[in-house]
């Protein structure tokens, strides 16, 4: 039998090291396909006769020739969110989930079969480099992406503190790559940042991490104290994480409901409900994202959208909308395979499509942030209205029971 890992990510994160963790953190029961064992007989024959007929058989490499071939059965799956992870790749990858990482602090996803940069963590040897969102990874150390799996770049990219890194990029809306040598180190992944524009709450989330709720809570707590008319929410090129994360997060703005839901390959439904007890806010809100909020964002912008608690406004996200779930192999290795489709409280599944904005905007960097907090000032004080009149419609019902005309 062997050992499933459940990830806890949700996003297409390659936080501090390129070292990905970007799994929807949901314990799905996978069930055996009808295919399941079709071929299987032809494999053990071709298997049975290398071994007794090959010409140089003392030289042959159970080991070598199984992994072979499980790397050629992923290959043939064409996913590129599943992949073979040998013994020593298997233990970096586990401890990359328990959040120990060492590389050049960017986030990293697949689009149009490349390898590209979500984005480069503030301050991280890779922004410092300079790289950039949207840059195509076509080398690394001089190998050529173009045959590697996702995980197979990160395992190349990622490595020791100290150590250096060459990465020939393809820069966005540029023709010719630039060669940048970036030296690793220990990233420390943000998460929250917040400020106040006036009577507008400006937050920025970078990626879920085990911390962001509490930080998200704190931020409720002194937005009250600063009497915050309204609240930007900006997650652009933020790439996901803890699916518990995302979910405690989101609670804060919605009352009731389901946050978001995966289907598996038996048609099994799990749902992941709104969070009650902790700190909400019904403050308008206006959520800006761009093609590279991933993953744990859009589930963030979904369910929002859906519940029409906020304004999605910016670009298309991402789209990545897939569950992933990392397995031990009985020698050691590991097997990380896509498992189930996560889909917002509507219905709709993100992968490969992503959230279209209620607003798409051209707009970039803080021109975008003052065009959200220009929508709250114009339409703050009419939300603020409908919020009241509601209250106090309420309070003229007895029971607090109420129809809808």
């Amino acid at each position: 039998m062997s050992k499933r890992i459940k990830t806890i990510a949700i996003g297409v994160l390659l936080a501090a090291s390129l070292a990905l963790s970007y799994s929807a953190g949901c314990d799905l029961n996978i069930g055996t396909s009808s295919g399941r064992g079709q071929g299987l007989d032809v494999i053990e024959e071709v298997w049975g006769i290398i071994f007794q007929d090959y010409v140089e058989k003392d030289e042959l490499d159970a080991s070598m020739l199984s992994q072979a071939a499980i790397k050629g059965i992923v290959e043939a799956l064409d996913d590129p969110y599943t992949s073979y992870l040998d013994k020593k790749n298997y233990i970096e990858w586990s401890l990359d989930l328990e959040g120990k990482y060492e590389g050049i602090g960017a986030y990293v996803g697949v689009r149009d079969e490349k390898i590209v940069i979500i984005a480069p963590i503030l301050n991280s040897p890779a922004a410092e480099a300079g790289i950039r969102a949207g840059d195509i990874i076509l080398e690394v150390d001089g190998s050529s992406t173009s045959d590697m799996s996702l995980e197979e770049v990160i395992l190349h990219v990622r490595g020791p503190e100290g150590t250096s890194v060459r990465l020939l990029v393809l820069h966005e809306d540029e023709s010719e790559p630039e060669e940048i040598e970036i030296v690793r180190a220990k990233i420390e992944v943000p998460s929250v940042y917040y400020e106040m524009r006036e009577d507008i709450a400006y937050v920025f989330i970078g990626h879920f991490t085990v911390r962001t709720n509490e930080e998200i809570s704190s931020v409720l707590e002194d937005m009250s104290g600063e009497e915050a008319e309204g609240i930007v929410l900006d997650i652009r090129s933020n790439p996901g994480g803890s699916v518990e994360s995302v979910v405690d997060v989101t609670s804060h703005f919605l009352d009731e409901g389901v946050v978001f839901y995966v289907v598996d390959n038996r048609d099994k439904t799990t749902t992941y409900p709104v969070e009650s007890g902790g700190i909400t806010t019904d403050l308008p809100m206006v959520v800006l994202t761009d093609n590279y909020s991933a993953s744990g964002s859009e589930v963030l912008a979904g369910a929002l959208q859906d519940y029409e608690r906020a304004i999605i406004a910016g670009t298309r996200t991402f789209g990545k909308g897939s569950v992933n779930t990392l397995y031990q192999l009985k020698d050691g290795s590991g097997l990380l395979i896509t498992t189930a489709r996560w889909f917002t409280p509507n219905g709709r599944m993100i992968e490969g499509e992503g959230i279209t904005p209620n607003y798409e905007l051209e707009l970039e960097g803080e021109d975008a942030i003052q065009w959200a907090i220009d929508y709250l000032k114009g339409k703050g004080s009419v939300a603020r209205d409908i919020r009241n009149i509601s209250a106090e419609i309420l309070q003229r019902v007895p029971n607090g029971l109420y129809t809808n005309l």
